[in-house]
């Protein structure tokens, strides 16, 4: 059986110490997609990278994707023949919604955010009280990429701030994505 590899995708800003992607990484030894400016993104730069880590990837892929890298994954796998021969899955957590004027002037250029139904299975997992993304539109954005969503509660952005440490729910989540994978790629 071919293994798979988890990509880790943190949002604007990086995922800093004590945010679980970073906890995973250091972890389970999952790779994180460096980005050239995690400053000040933009989209086809992130995409371009997203693609050459994709295309260079020898074996199937695992996403996982959180804030911003949940929007990246939209749009590369709208733009992208390999999204759906090369990647198995992906998790998304808190997305940000770049839609909202205020995170539109933070982080223009990404915008609008592609809402086609993603070529692989995907669970989002949302929070009740993210700052950046209300439940009703996480719930929404799951719904058209054609992902499972899982409501995290009151949990903030699911990021460091939230204190999940190295999150055992979203490892879970991950696992149920990595067997559905897994028996893909044994048929």
């Amino acid at each position: 059986m071919q293994s798979l590899s988890v990509k880790l995708l943190p949002g604007w800003q990086n995922s800093g110490p004590g945010h679980w992607q970073t906890v995973w990484e250091e972890e389970f030894g999952y790779e994180r997609v460096q980005q050239h400016d995690w400053m000040r993104p933009k989209r086809g730069d992130w995409t371009a990278r997203l693609q050459d880590v994709i295309v260079d990837a020898p074996e199937p892929v695992v996403l996982v994707a959180h804030s911003l890298g949940c929007i990246l994954t939209a749009w590369w796998a709208a733009h992208s023949p390999q999204a759906a021969h090369k990647v198995r899955g992906a998790l998304l957590v808190a997305p940000g919604d770049v839609e909202r004027p205020d995170l539109a002037e933070l982080i223009p250029g990404w915008s609008p955010i592609a809402l086609q139904k993603l070529p692989f299975p995907s669970i989002l997992v949302g929070s009740q009280n993210d700052p950046y993304c209300s439940a009703e539109r996480a719930r929404l954005l799951a719904d058209s990429w054609g992902a499972r969503w899982v409501n995290q509660g009151n949990c903030g952005h699911i990021n460091a701030e939230s204190g999940l440490g190295n999150w055992p729910l979203g490892q879970g989540l991950l696992a149920e994505l990595s067997a559905v994978a897994a028996a893909k790629n044994q048929r």
